[in-house]
């Protein structure tokens, strides 16, 4: 089974959220949390972070990940696991693979034909929410 993941990354005020445009299928064109492939025999939190700094230039010194929750699809033989953090001091993100950017907080993130995942990101901005006072201290 397939591993990926996703973060969740909020700037030091946890007033922004790091966001890319996707360049690829899936999803081309709509915007998603950064994240990727888990590697075999790699765990997740080690995933989340080499993914990050792959995609981002954010590096483990910048941000601590919280394991927030996780995804099984098992028709698709995958899981996708989700990683929450807040930066702890600024940071000029830069990548390669999608383009980046700093969304407000205040956009309708079940919202199909602007996000990616099937309503996926509005479900986890919401268990964010819930949890922010644990989250984004």
């Amino acid at each position: 089974m397939q591993g990926l993941n996703v973060i969740a990354v909020f700037d030091v005020a946890a007033e922004k959220m790091l966001m890319c445009k996707r360049r690829k299928d899936p999803y081309k064109g709509l915007s998603n949390f950064v994240g990727g492939k888990i590697e075999p025999n790699e765990d997740g939190i080690t995933a989340a972070y080499r993914e990050l700094e792959e995609e981002t230039a954010i590096t483990r010194e910048d941000i601590e990940l919280t394991h927030l929750m996780d995804f099984t699809y098992h028709l698709d033989q995958c899981y996708v696991e989700v990683y929450v953090g807040k930066l702890n001091k600024t940071v000029a993100v830069h990548g390669e693979e999608n383009d980046l950017y700093w969304s407000d907080l205040n956009h309708d993130f079940f919202d199909a034909s602007q996000y990616a995942g099937e309503g996926n990101i509005g479900h986890i901005m919401m268990h964010i929410e819930m949890a922010k006072e644990k989250l984004l201290q």
